[in-house]
């Protein structure tokens, strides 16, 4: 989607860009824009079977240190 702005007659350069910020922030495409820009990635089967094997063995560990009064 394109959006054009074109000068007025004696309008300054701060009023042009005002106007045009305002349009832009109007229109959603800096939205549409951020949000293809920060996506986040879905992980594959294997990087997500292999983040639950290591919270499971932190988890173990967690409980094994527990046992042994090694935690507060």
């Amino acid at each position: 989607m394109a959006l054009e702005i074109k000068k007025q007659e004696r309008e300054s350069a701060q009023s042009l860009v005002r106007r045009f910020t305002k349009r832009i922030q109007q229109s959603g495409i800096l939205l549409r824009a951020r949000k293809v820009r920060f996506r986040e990635r879905k992980k594959s089967k294997d990087m997500r079977r292999k983040a639950a094997l290591r919270r499971k063995e932190i988890k173990i560990e967690y409980e094994k240190i527990k046992k042994m009064g090694k935690l507060e």
